[in-house]
Parts: structure tokens; C-alpha cells; sequence
């Protein structure tokens, strides 16, 4: 008796922890992994956003003495940028480091100089000389799963500063030189560093805001990209779990819980890599299912002929014992499907398994209509996906299609007739209808003005992956100010 009450309480103490840790081991529907040859084009566009940012660093006025001269420094402007020696590189377990090394600056700036009695103006122009910035960018998952900077870590020196003296007095201010530069290489020591800040911070973090989390797809379904942890940062590589979950719009708390694989990337060949499971495409479909769009309800001009002919006569003795007035009544099919479809995924492709509930129903002019029969469907379609630019959209064909009867055996023998025009019909029907709404693709969770390109789509045991390379359709400059132009639509869902 005490050994069974231990049990229990054991039990009772575990089963709450064991749930905690299964909620938070929740797969991921969706992974994107950034590598290091993803990285070395973003470090052309990094190059290019960290130069712009400082060209525009705004440098105070310096005024001072010098024995019997007394200065006044206005107007600095850095003419020119050599970043030549740049890399951008992953910081595992924190994000990415930006780290120049023996780089360039040229200046120029104006001066007011009074000696004794001389006064004297023109412009200095300097060049500094062994710039080394290192910038660490902390990257971490915020409250509503977006990409985030967390924090900087920044490093600015300038080893030396040279100026160059022009006007009436150049050759005589030489010697003003070493005591100028050093004054300015420390405010410019002193600039660098908060102006990466405010990049990284500020208007990096505005474009990352600016990617859909949780949008509408459209009139009937949403996409949630929340990610569910912090990137996953190694030497390599850069990894991103999301949500990946779909949702009826009209009813957003009722979605479908992740029992599928964890997708699992290993390459590195390509620039960047997605991974969708099972669960990603099942969530479509069972926000789809929960919407009411996989219905349809063929009548009139929607009913081939030779098939409203194939009904007539198959259900003949049906319609003669309800009321023989109803033979000449137009006939209609109702389909309706009865279950979240399913997606299975394997090294051979993805098909998706459906189930409906068929009715033939016959139509008496100014009556309800009459039910004949109702009979069970059972279709198997191959979905083949595919990615363009940053929208992933599938096709469905029809691969094996069977029905029977819900009433009898006997009845399931009858309908073996129907299974070639049905079949047909539901080729140039219902197919479409399911491709009308994939075809449109959804969008995956990337900037705008960065799009996959040069796209292979290989299928495993659970999950799809696409490996791809980037393309930069806009500058880092271009995507942040048109972040900063639209406003987000992740927040109306």
C-alpha cells in the first residue's frame, strides 16, 4: 500500500513537468537556415549599409589653444570610405559579427585659425588610417516571435590621422597637425561606434519588423511565422524555427496540434535552406476544412450531360419507387468533404489523402429536393511544390480515386460504373478548385527585396526541403527605408 501511494504521488509530481517539457518541445513547421554562403552576400549589402551610415556621422565643432594660436574646426565631412578589408562572419550561440581590419577614412573640414594678429581660413583635408571596427549583433526571438537585435557589442580604433593644410599659411600650420588630428581622431573614435548603434538597432530592427509573422494568406486562412526559440547560431550557420502554422480566419484559437517530425537540415552546399513538415501543409488543409471551402455542389450547367445521363439510369429503380413524376427532374451531385485532409511526405514526393461524403440528390421543379443515395469518396492526389521568388505555392493531380457505398454492398457494386465520369469530373472540377486557392502561393517569412533563386526541391521521410541561393532585388538601404514607408500587417490577425 505505501509502495502504490509513493507511485502516485510520484506520478503526480512528474506527469505536470513531463507536459511542460512536451509543450515546450513543440516541433518546428517551418525552418529556414541561413549559411555561410548566404552570408557572404549579405556581407556585400552590410558593406555597403555600413558605409552609408558613416558618411553620414555628424562630427561637433572643435575650438581650442595652442600656445598663441587659437582654432575653430567646423564643417567635418568624411569624403570617402575604404572598407576593403571587411568580413561578416556567425558568432555561435549569440548572432553575427561585422569585423574590419586596416581600412581607410578621408575627412575634410574647415578652419578658423587667429595668430597675433593673423587671421586665417581654409579647408584641412585628413585621411585616417588603420580602422578597425568589430561589431557583435546579438540576435534573439522578441514577445511576438519576430527576429530581433537584441544588443551591440562595438570595438571602433583609428591607429593614425595624417592632415594636409591649405591657404596662405598651410606650410606654417604643419605643425598644428599632430595636435588636430589627435583631438579629431578621438571624437571620431568616439562616433563610429553609436552611429552602428543606431543602424543596427533602429533601422534594422524597423525592416525585421516590417516581416509578416502572422498574416492573412487570404479571404479565408492566416499563416502564423512566429519563431518558437531563439536562431540557432553555429560557425556555419544560421537557423531559424517557426510556427509555420495556418488558421481559419474566422475562428483563429482553433488550429491543429503538431504531432508531425521536426524537419532536420543538414546541408550547408546552398545559401539558404527551408524546411516545411507535414504539419505545415496539414494546418492548410485543416484551416481550409474549418472555413467550409471544400464543398461544392454540381447542378445544371455544371453537370456534364453524359454523366447526369450515367445518374438517371443508375439510379432508375431508385426514382421509380419514390415518385416515378421524378424522372425527368434535373439530377445534381453534392460533394462535401468530411475530414481535415492529410499530407504525407516521402522520399518518393507528397500526396494528400481525402475523404468526402458524395449525395445524388434529384431536384423536382418547386419541390425539396430528394435525396437518392449517399456514398463515400476516397481520393489520393499528388502535390508538387514549388518556390518563386519568395512565395511557396503547391499543385495537386489526381492520383487514385474509389467510392462506395454507405448503405450496401450491393449498392457499392452499382456504383462501379460511376467510378470513370466521376473520376472525370472530379478532374475538371474539384481539382481546380483545390489548385485555384495553392496556386497563389503563401509568402515565406524574408524581406522585401530578398527572393530565393536557382531553387531545388528535395523530399524526405516527413518533410520537404528547398535549397536555394539569395538575390538582392533592392539595397539594404532601399529594403529598411521601405520598411519604414509600410507600416506592418502582422498585428491585424
Amino acid at each position: 500500500m505505501f509502495q502504490l501511494r509513493m507511485t502516485s504521488c510520484l506520478l503526480s509530481l512528474l506527469f505536470p513537468l513531463m507536459f511542460s517539457i512536451m509543450a515546450a518541445a513543440q516541433p518546428a513547421g517551418c525552418k529556414i537556415r541561413i549559411t555561410d554562403k548566404g552570408l557572404d552576400m549579405l556581407k556585400y549589402e552590410t558593406q555597403k549599409f555600413v558605409e552609408e551610415e558613416l558618411t553620414n556621422i555628424s562630427m561637433p565643432e572643435m575650438k581650442g589653444k595652442e600656445g598663441r594660436f587659437q582654432y575653430t574646426i567646423t564643417n567635418v565631412k568624411i569624403t570617402e570610405l575604404n572598407l576593403t578589408h571587411a568580413e561578416l562572419q556567425f558568432i555561435p550561440e549569440v548572432g553575427l559579427l561585422f569585423d574590419v581590419q586596416n581600412s581607410s577614412i578621408s575627412l575634410s573640414f574647415h578652419r578658423r585659425i587667429l595668430y597675433w594678429f593673423f587671421y586665417d581660413t581654409g579647408n584641412i583635408n585628413a585621411s585616417a588610417d588603420g580602422v578597425n571596427i568589430n561589431t557583435a549583433v546579438n540576435l534573439i526571438r522578441d514577445e511576438e516571435g519576430r527576429l530581433k537585435i537584441n544588443n551591440i557589442t562595438c570595438d571602433a580604433r583609428i591607429s593614425k590621422m595624417r592632415a594636409k593644410f591649405s591657404g596662405t599659411l598651410g606650410k606654417v600650420y604643419d605643425f598644428l597637425a599632430s595636435f588636430l588630428t589627435t583631438g579629431m581622431r578621438f571624437l571620431l573614435n568616439q562616433q563610429i561606434c553609436p552611429a552602428l548603434n543606431h543602424a543596427a538597432l533602429v533601422h534594422v530592427n524597423s525592416m525585421l519588423q516590417s516581416i509578416p509573422v502572422r498574416s492573412e494568406v487570404d479571404y479565408y486562412i492566416g499563416i502564423d511565422y512566429s519563431l518558437i526559440e531563439d536562431p540557432v547560431v553555429t560557425s556555419r550557420s544560421l537557423d531559424m524555427h517557426f510556427r509555420g502554422m495556418f488558421f481559419d480566419l474566422s475562428d483563429p484559437n482553433n488550429t491543429l496540434v503538431n504531432y508531425a517530425i521536426d524537419p532536420v537540415i543538414r546541408e550547408y552546399d546552398r545559401m539558404v535552406y527551408l524546411a516545411l513538415s507535414e504539419y505545415f501543409f496539414d494546418s492548410g488543409m485543416y484551416s481550409y476544412f474549418k472555413a467550409g471551402i471544400f464543398q461544392m455542389h454540381i447542378v445544371n450547367e455544371k453537370m456534364p450531360k453524359d454523366l447526369q445521363m450515367l445518374l438517371r439510369t443508375t439510379y432508375f429503380g431508385a426514382i421509380m419507387m419514390l415518385n416515378p413524376a421524378l424522372v425527368d427532374a434535373p439530377m445534381s451531385l453534392q460533394f462535401a468533404v468530411n475530414s481535415p485532409p492529410k499530407t504525407f511526405i516521402k522520399t518518393s514526393g507528397a500526396t494528400v489523402v481525402m475523404t468526402a461524403i458524395v449525395k445524388v440528390i434529384v431536384l423536382p421543379p418547386g419541390q425539396p429536393p430528394v435525396q437518392l443515395s449517399s456514398m463515400t469518396m476516397e481520393a489520393k492526389f499528388n502535390a508538387k511544390v514549388s518556390m518563386k521568388e519568395k512565395r511557396l505555392a503547391v499543385h495537386a493531380d489526381l492520383r487514385r480515386f474509389k467510392i462506395f457505398s454507405n448503405q450496401s454492398a450491393l449498392e457499392s457494386l452499382a456504383l462501379i460504373p460511376l467510378q470513370a465520369p466521376l473520376k472525370t469530373m472530379l478532374q475538371m472540377s474539384v481539382v481546380p478548385l483545390i489548385n485555384n486557392w495553392t496556386k497563389r502561393g503563401v509568402r515565406i517569412p524574408l524581406a522585401d527585396g530578398m527572393d530565393f533563386i536557382e531553387e531545388v526541391v528535395e523530399y524526405h521521410n516527413g518533410f520537404i526541403l528547398i535549397g536555394a541561393n539569395l538575390h538582392f532585388s533592392k539595397g539594404l538601404r532601399e529594403m529598411i527605408t521601405g520598411s519604414n514607408q509600410t507600416e506592418p500587417d502582422t498585428n491585424s490577425v
